[in-house]
């Protein structure tokens, strides 16, 4: 019993070691495939070994096929779990777009909330653009003549899309120019004293004009006591306004409107409704001829008093004004900067700056544009016109010293600097910028627009237009350079 017993246990030892040899290969490619699947080769180990240890490129790419197959079940996912993977994936991109889209409206929000503040300074006449810092001198060779008029001129304006100029003279004509050619887009000639009934213009000096802020009325004044109203675009006469009993020296439309503000050398301001083509009221106040008007989108207007020595502010809806002392001598002329500060310019050679809550100039220089005459008798050159880049710290001057002066407003418009000056020979009659701040335009004659007191023979009786140029930025400079 015993030996049968030994002879089972020991068998045929070849078919032993074949099992065992079988079994301990079967093991390990359970543990090669993590317990996942069974590889059952059909030859015993050295086959496996070999695709184990080969680097032939035959038997690479069943490696790779395995690998490739192991990945795909690692990463297989149940139809729950790709879903809520979606789901997550919707949600951030919602979430980005969203994040974009607050920063846009973040960033638009700040544009609206930047003009709108702009808006509410320019209403307050609080706004001041900082432009002269970075102005610089034009050559005089990009400085345009444009001539036309046989008499010096006395006004101008220019169209609020900058693309063309009105100017008139004491020749009475007036002439429309494209500014980008220069050349003459209509005239409107004046005729001879006594032909009124049948002329259709002036036919006496025009001293003064103005453009509405839609550009489609011009309105003229002239020493014959009347006021032309123009269609601006083809510069059909539309209307004759009458009632001043002395030359007409001021002429503005309120901005925004067709309501015209005229003045007069008898000492009234009238206020004219150009659409009912009607008269609407007087006011009276200076003492001495009215010299210039200007006006914004204020019911208000400001007005220079010559010899009485003020400037004065209407406000028109309550018939009351607001009385200013400060020059020496005749206040020839008056621009508004904004809604609360303006600049005058007399015949004692002073440009002053005024705010309508002070009584007395913020600033004042006087003898601006230097002074002529035998010595010891020097006299200052009369400050004959001045303009102000609307909402800038930037204005201009201009006498008969040939020169146009371009200033500086300090901070909160008190005091002026000089930047430079850009030499014009004649008397600077008027002078206006471009609303872009482009170019400033100046209108010269020979002689003063007010009188004949001297005569420069050298200068010629033209319009002068003075670009504005800018200093280069880094990236310019930097281009330059390059």
């Amino acid at each position: 019993m015993s030996s049968s017993f030994f002879i089972k246990t020991k068998g045929n030892p070849k078919t032993n070691k074949k099992g065992k040899e079988t079994a301990a290969v079967k093991r390990k490619a359970d543990g090669d495939s993590g317990g996942q699947s069974k590889i059952r080769p059909k030859k015993p180990s050295k086959k496996y070994s070999e695709e184990i240890s080969s680097e032939s490129e035959a038997e690479s790419p069943a490696v790779s096929k395995k690998r490739q197959a192991s990945e795909e079940i690692e990463f297989e996912e149940t139809p729950q779990e790709k879903k809520l993977r979606l789901a997550k994936f919707y949600l951030e991109q919602l979430k980005e777009e969203e994040e974009k889209k607050a920063e846009d409206e973040a960033f638009e929000t700040d544009l609206i909330a930047g003009r709108l503040q702009e808006e509410v300074l320019e209403q307050k006449g609080k706004l001041q653009r900082p432009i002269a810092k970075d102005l610089i001198p034009p050559d005089t060779s990009e400085i345009r003549v444009l001539r036309g008029h046989k008499l010096p001129i006395t006004c101008l304006v220019i169209t609020p899309d900058d693309r063309c100029i009105f100017s008139a003279a004491k020749d009475c004509s007036i002439i429309k120019w494209d500014i980008e050619s220069g050349k003459k887009l209509h005239t409107i000639h004046g005729g001879r004293k006594g032909t009124e009934d049948r002329h259709v213009g002036h036919t006496a000096h025009i001293l003064c004009m103005t453009i509405s802020s839609d550009g489609k009325y011009l309105g003229t004044g002239d020493m014959n006591k009347l006021i032309m109203i123009w269609e601006a675009e083809t510069c059909k006469h539309l209307y004759k306004f009458t009632g001043h009993k002395g030359p007409v020296s001021g002429l503005s439309f309120r901005k925004g409107t067709h309501d015209l503000y005229s003045a007069s050398h008898d000492r009234s301001i009238k206020v004219w409704n150009v659409d009912e083509n009607a008269y609407v009221e007087t006011l009276f106040g200076h003492q001495d001829a009215i010299t210039g008007l200007d006006s914004l989108s204020r019911e208000r207007c400001v007005t220079a008093g010559g010899r009485d020595g003020t400037v004065r502010v209407w406000k028109i809806a309550e018939e009351s004004q607001l009385v200013f002392h400060g020059h020496e001598g005749s206040i020839d002329c008056v621009q508004l900067i904004n809604e609360e500060h303006m600049i005058t310019g007399a015949d004692d050679g002073s440009v002053s700056l005024w705010s309508v809550n002070k009584k007395k100039p913020l600033g004042t220089v006087k003898q601006a544009h230097g002074c002529h005459g035998d010595s010891g008798l020097e006299q200052p050159h009369w400050v004959a016109s001045v303009a102000a880049l609307q909402n800038s710290d930037t204005v201009a001057s201009g006498s008969h010293n040939s020169q146009v002066n371009v200033w500086k407003c300090g901070q909160n418009y008190r005091g002026l600097e000089l930047l430079f000056s850009v030499p014009v020979s004649g008397f600077i009659n008027s002078l206006k910028f471009s609303s872009s701040g482009q170019f400033l335009v100046a209108g010269v004659g020979q002689e003063h627009r007010l009188g004949r007191w001297w005569r420069l023979k050298e200068a010629k009786n033209g319009i002068y237009i003075i670009p504005l140029k800018r200093k280069p930025s880094n990236a310019e400079e930097a281009k330059q350079t390059k």
